[in-house]
């Protein structure tokens, strides 16, 4: 039996994007977490860890904060080679740039 509604793609999109957003930000911290437990027992102390994990959420929250002005950008327009963001719908220049003077 054939459903009569079309297929709405937007649900898994925002999943993927979420789930995106978790990635981003768990493995940088899992990584120089593990590196700072190796660290510590090599060197024996224990203060290493503690620093490498706030070092991978500061590398999260930068990975996070680009993909979300990414996406920000991609919804309001595009953002061409010359650094301008266009509209998508009339291919015209919005706004001004920190190049623009």
């Amino acid at each position: 039996m054939k459903h009569d509604k079309p297929y709405d793609k937007s649900v898994f999109r925002a999943l993927t994007m979420i789930t995106q957003f978790g990635i981003n930000m768990l493995v940088p911290i899992g990584m120089m977490t593990a590196i700072g437990i190796w660290l510590d027992k090599r060197f024996e102390t224990g203060w290493i860890t503690v620093t490498l994990f706030f070092v991978g959420a500061v590398a999260g929250g930068q990975n996070v904060w680009r993909m979300a002005k990414r996406i920000f950008a991609e919804h309001e327009g595009t953002v061409g080679r010359t650094g301008k963001r266009t509209d998508k719908r009339t291919d015209k220049t919005v706004g001004k740039t920190s190049g623009d003077q």
